[in-house]
């Protein structure tokens, strides 16, 4: 979630929104796939996958009015306007320079708008939304393209969404040796430790437990042996949780967990993955963090960072520290709080677990 920032001449933000370091190559066609304003005064994109936005809003002057704009990268075949309605003057679409595409949405001058409270947040890896306006006369929605794609038969789509929904097997996950490797999961904190405590009281506890159950299930299901520190709600301090993934002599040690800020602001969000030692934790930290990232567009990259917690410098085998987000963070928590998106959680990690596990054959 992305707040707009303010000055007396010039009201900007720039939004970077990705889903890793990927940026289309300058010759490329536009990453703007598809665009419609809604009657309801929400602007929706669908953009190429792996995209950057960069998004800006500026007050009127003597030439034109206010305006708020975004750039994407490739560049724009056919420059055109278009007649705008009710609050709206017009729609631009231009080349600013080369290898770059602008949107600007120009206001009529009576138009009341309120920019400090736009935020503009990501759908999933290709869809963005932004609520510019609430329309006090009619106003007919302005598009092109699909912002939503439709399969030919909508039947068939609909059995489809709702098969993704359920099941998160239609999700590639790479195949491994079936019973070569061992995992511990770690669920940070539990029982009377609930970890930090979020907005709305979201407990980090929950929220891993949950997570980690559903990585075990899925890395099971491709064959990899599975065992959890913790299983519910018990209090368990660090050296047992170390004592435990040592004895058990698995390859790797995961121990997942969910962030707080100090003070508790909630403008603070991101994803981060920590190891303490060697290529191979280095390795293992980046496969999870590429893969959290791409189920949590609009969350900031952290990064992977080398960390000295005592469950990931005293186990034996390479072993990361997960944190899959800020409870304390508007955009985080409010992802947090919700049961699918612990599931594109756990997708994610199982993923760039395996995608180790293959790796390193």
């Amino acid at each position: 979630m992305i707040r707009f920032l303010d000055n007396k001449l010039f009201r900007y933000l720039t939004v970077f929104l990705f889903l890793n370091s990927s940026i289309l190559p300058a010759k490329s066609s536009s990453a703007l796939a598809a665009w419609v304003i809604n009657t309801n005064g929400v602007l929706e994109l669908r953009t190429k996958s792996n995209t950057n936005l960069k998004a800006y809003f500026q007050k009127a002057n003597q030439i034109s009015g206010d305006r708020f704009w975004i750039d994407f990268p490739g560049e724009l075949k056919n420059p055109r306007t278009i007649i705008g309605n009710g609050p709206i003057k017009e729609i631009r679409l231009g080349k600013p320079n080369k290898g770059k595409t602008r949107l600007v949405i120009e206001f009529n001058e009576e138009t009341y708008l309120k920019p400090l409270t736009w935020r503009l947040v990501g759908l999933d890896q290709n869809r963005w939304r932004i609520k510019l306006f609430d329309p006090k006369y009619t106003f007919k929605n302005i598009s092109e393209g699909q912002v939503v794609k439709r399969i030919g038969n909508i039947k068939k789509n609909q059995n489809s969404i709702l098969k993704k929904k359920s099941n998160y097997k239609y999700l590639k996950l790479p195949d491994v040796k079936q019973n070569k490797f061992s995992v511990v999961i770690d669920p940070g904190h539990g029982g009377p430790d609930p970890g930090a405590i979020g907005i709305g009281g979201i407990r980090e506890t929950d929220v891993v437990l949950e997570v980690s159950k559903i990585v075990k299930k899925l890395l099971s299901d491709k064959g990899v042996k599975v065992r959890l520190t913790r299983k519910n709600e018990v209090d368990l301090d660090l050296p047992p949780r170390v004592s435990f993934a040592n004895n058990t002599d698995a390859d790797i040690f995961v121990s997942i967990h969910a962030n707080a800020s100090r003070g508790k602001r909630r403008d603070i969000n991101g994803l981060e993955t920590f190891y303490f030692r060697g290529w191979r934790g280095r390795l293992l930290a980046k496969q999870i963090q590429k893969q959290i990232l791409r189920v949590s567009p609009g969350s900031p990259d952290r990064g992977v960072k080398q960390g000295r917690f005592y469950v990931i410098k005293n186990t034996r085998m390479p072993a990361v520290l997960v944190e899959v987000g800020f409870l304390t963070g508007r955009l985080d928590a409010r992802r947090l709080e919700k049961t699918m998106h612990r599931k594109r959680l756990a997708y994610a990690i199982a993923k760039g677990i395996l995608e180790y596990l293959y790796k390193i054959g």
